[in-house]
């Protein structure tokens, strides 16, 4: 089975590139399964089940989605593994920046918009920095101009990835991105041991455990502080 990862900002267009991306690959006799991370509601899984496509759906809840990830991915795999899918696509929650649930050796594609602002290529990290596979959408609301630099900017922080753009609503576009995402030469059997391409964000503080209130009496474990200059002083 191939396994791929789909990550991006909320609203990006992650589930309808990945419904147009699923007709493309049925019609060459794949069966594909999705998993569905996010964090309080989704009812993407709906979407997917009235398409026919069998799907998982797991919510983080307090915790963070990236960490719940990492936590039951494992778990996914074995399931699409049993039931002998030929893919499994991961579906992220509209993650933040600092982010980036990919897996070494696994595909992992990013979506990002061209209406989330010129400079965010700079501000997403490693989510779009590690991708394999870089989907640009929404550029049929966009100058071909806008477009280019856009993409150019997006190049400029991940040159190695490659860069598509697809519509999420006539679906121009997944059909070159189904022929990049599966491969026998990508299967895989077990998650177990594999590493992530970039570590998690580091967090273990009060206010992870629960804690509410504001002072520096309240902070414990791993906390960082800005350094603020008073020029009266």
């Amino acid at each position: 089975m191939n396994l791929v990862t789909v990550s991006g900002p909320p609203s990006s267009g992650k589930t309808s590139v990945i419904l147009k991306t699923i007709d493309s690959l049925k019609k060459r006799g794949l069966k594909v399964a999705v998993a569905k991370f996010d964090c309080l509601y989704t009812d993407d899984d709906v979407l997917y089940e009235k398409a026919g496509i069998p799907v998982k759906k797991g919510l983080s809840g307090a915790l963070c989605p990236d960490h719940y990830f990492v936590s039951n991915v494992e778990e996914i795999t074995n399931w699409a593994l049993k039931n002998q899918f030929d893919i499994l696509i991961s579906e992220s929650a509209g993650l933040c920046n600092r982010c980036s649930p990919y897996i070494k050796g696994i595909k992992a594609v990013c979506v990002i918009d061209n209406l989330s602002g010129i400079n965010t290529p700079k501000k997403i990290g490693p989510m779009l920095k590690t991708a394999d596979i870089v989907v640009i959408t929404k550029g049929d609301i966009v100058s071909q101009a806008e477009r280019e630099v856009f993409a150019s900017r997006v190049n400029t922080v991940n040159p190695s990835a490659m860069i598509m753009h697809i519509n999420g609503l006539t679906g121009q576009g997944s059909f070159e991105l189904s022929t990049l995402l599966y491969s026998e030469e990508n299967h895989i059997d077990s998650l177990k041991g594999m590493e992530l391409r970039f570590p998690m964000p580091a967090a273990l503080c009060s206010y992870c455990l629960g804690e509410t209130r504001i002072g520096e009496s309240y902070q414990m474990g791993n906390v960082r502080k800005m350094k603020v200059d008073d020029d009266n002083d």
